[in-house]
């Protein structure tokens, strides 16, 4: 099973922003960054399953690969609680701190943490190799993508900020039998 995690691409966001189930569009490039996504990709079969966060920034991209998109809330973003919408720089800077300091277990006030996260999307990675095929693509965000390259390679969670995520990249993931290989990541 091939197995495609994308990020989606540019946000049309105000710099500085906090969001991550905050629900934003996308940039004016969207049409020239698919298409430059889209040239680094192999073409799928008719039977690739696509699975996207309900997000729109993430479903308006997995549209582009099918019509048949299987939306997942447990493939959004971190939830930042009452810091979603908020510029950084208006956060209280020592919660904003001990929240830097302690990502993996420490949550924005009504958020998760990353912690938190890594299990949703365990829960999710644990039923889709429970249904196999041939190939899969996953439109998501980038705790989403840490995520589950750190589970893939037993990492623990506050390790998965080592990886590099940009907006419309790809990162493939490649599963034989019971094994599951690392491709590349951030294409």
């Amino acid at each position: 099973m091939d197995i495609y995690l994308i990020r989606h691409t540019q946000t049309a966001n105000v710099e500085g922003l906090c969001y991550g189930q905050s629900d934003l569009g996308l940039a004016i490039s969207f049409p020239e960054e698919v298409e430059v996504l889209h040239d680094k990709l192999p073409s799928f079969d008719q039977d690739c399953r696509v699975f996207s966060s309900t997000l729109t920034r993430c479903v308006q991209l997995a549209e582009t690969f099918s019509k048949s998109v299987i939306k997942d809330p447990r493939l959004q973003e971190l939830n930042f609680g009452d810091w979603e919408g908020q510029r950084f720089d208006d956060i209280d800077p020592v919660a904003l701190q001990d929240w830097t300091d302690n990502f993996a277990t420490a949550k924005p006030p009504n958020g998760e943490s990353f912690a938190d996260l890594y299990q949703r999307a365990g829960e999710f990675w644990q039923e889709l190799l429970a249904t196999p095929s041939d190939q899969v693509i996953i439109v998501t965000h980038a705790g989403i993508i840490r995520a589950l390259l750190a589970r893939v390679l037993n990492l623990p969670p506050a390790n998965a900020f080592q990886f590099r995520i940009d907006p419309g990249s790809v990162h493939k993931l490649q599963r034989v039998d019971d094994y599951i290989y690392l491709e590349y990541v951030n294409l």
